[in-house]
C-alpha cells in the first residue's frame, strides 16, 4: 500500500472550492492540486498599455490559485518579456547566471550537446539563499527540443498539509540555512562568467506563510537548503531527508510538456520545480525573467 493512503483514505485530499468564474480568460487545470494553462492572452498586446487592466487581475489571480501557470504561443520581444515581469514588481538580479542583451534582469536558459549541464535539474526553490527570495519566475522557452525538456512542479502547500499534525508542530518555528556558494560557485564557467567574492545565504523558516494566500508551505529544498538550525546534525539530515522525499511525491506535482513560445509562471514561494535534461544532444533555449520578492515568514 502507498505511504500516501490508509484505510480512510489518501493522506492528503484536495478539496475544490468554488471559485468566481474567470471573464477575461481561460483557464484549463493540468491537475487539481496545482497547474494551469491559460488561453485568451495576448502577453506581448498585454504589456503595450501600463494601465491596470482586468485581464491582468485575473492572471495575477489564476497564479494565486495554481500556483503556476502557463501560456502558449505568445511571440515576444526581450522587452515585452521585461516588462511583463515588471506588471508584478520589481525584477531581480541572479546572482550567478549570464544574462542576454544589455539588461542583467533577462537571465539566459540555454542547453545543447556541448552543455556540461541544463539549468535547474535538481528540485528547487529559485534563488532560496538570497534574503529576499525571488517572488516568481516567468520562463520565456523558444527554441525546444522535438522531445523531452519537460519541466515538473510541486506544491508545497500540499506537501505540508499532508504531514501529520506531530510532525506539522515539530517544524513550527524552525530555521534552516539556505546557501549559494556549494551551487553557483564555478557553475557558470563554461559561459565564461567569472565567480564573485561570494554568494548569499540566508536563514529562512522551514514552514512559511504565503504574504497574499496565507497559506502555509513547506520552504527547504535539496538544492541550497544545508540544514536546520538549532538541532543536532544528524537530526537535521534525517529531518530533510525525509521532507525531500516527501514533498516530491507526484501527488503534489503536475507536469507542463513545452512547446516553443511557450511561458511558464511560477510562484516561487510556494512552489519547487525540477528540469528535465533528456533531450541530449538537442538544444533548449529561452529567457527568463525573476520578480524580487520579500523574506519569509
Amino acid at each position: 500500500m502507498s505511504s500516501l493512503a490508509s484505510k480512510s483514505g489518501p493522506r492528503y485530499r484536495h478539496v475544490a472550492g468554488d471559485s468566481e468564474p474567470y471573464e477575461t480568460i481561460g483557464v484549463e487545470k493540468l491537475t487539481p492540486i496545482i497547474g494551469a494553462e491559460i488561453s485568451g492572452v495576448d502577453i506581448g498586446e498585454l504589456v503595450s498599455d501600463s494601465r491596470p487592466n482586468r485581464q491582468m487581475d485575473e492572471i495575477q489571480r489564476a497564479l494565486a490559485e495554481n500556483l503556476v501557470i502557463f501560456f502558449r504561443d505568445q511571440r515576444i520581444s526581450s522587452e515585452q518579456h521585461l516588462a511583463f515581469g515588471r506588471r508584478f514588481g520589481e525584477l531581480h538580479i541572479h546572482p550567478a547566471a549570464p544574462h542576454e542583451g544589455g539588461d542583467p534582469a533577462l537571465m539566459r536558459i540555454y542547453a545543447d550537446k556541448d552543455s556540461p549541464r541544463a539549468n535547474g535539474e535538481g528540485w528547487h526553490s529559485d534563488v532560496s539563499c538570497d534574503i529576499e527570495p525571488p517572488m516568481g519566475s516567468i520562463l520565456y522557452i523558444r527554441q525546444c527540443p522535438p522531445d523531452g525538456g519537460d519541466t515538473l512542479f510541486a506544491s508545497m502547500y500540499a506537501a505540508y498539509e499532508a504531514l501529520s499534525d506531530r510532525m506539522k508542530a515539530y517544524l513550527e518555528g524552525l530555521y534552516a540555512l539556505h546557501d549559494g556558494e556549494p551551487i553557483y560557485r564555478g557553475l557558470y564557467a563554461n559561459y565564461g562568467v567569472a565567480d564573485r567574492k561570494d554568494y548569499p545565504r540566508a536563514e529562512h523558516p522551514v514552514v512559511r506563510t504565503h504574504p497574499v494566500t496565507g497559506k502555509k508551505a513547506l520552504f527547504v529544498n535539496r538544492g541550497f537548503t544545508r540544514h536546520i538550525i538549532g538541532i543536532p546534525r544528524d537530526e537535521s539530515q534525517a529531518i530533510l531527508a525525509y521532507l525531500y522525499q516527501h514533498m516530491e511525491d507526484p501527488l503534489y506535482q503536475c507536469r507542463f510538456r513545452w512547446s516553443e513560445n511557450a511561458i511558464a509562471f511560477w510562484d516561487n514561494r510556494c512552489t519547487q520545480h525540477r528540469a528535465m535534461w533528456d533531450y541530449w544532444p538537442h538544444t533548449r533555449s529561452g529567457t527568463r525573467v525573476t520578480v524580487k520578492g520579500e523574506r519569509p515568514v
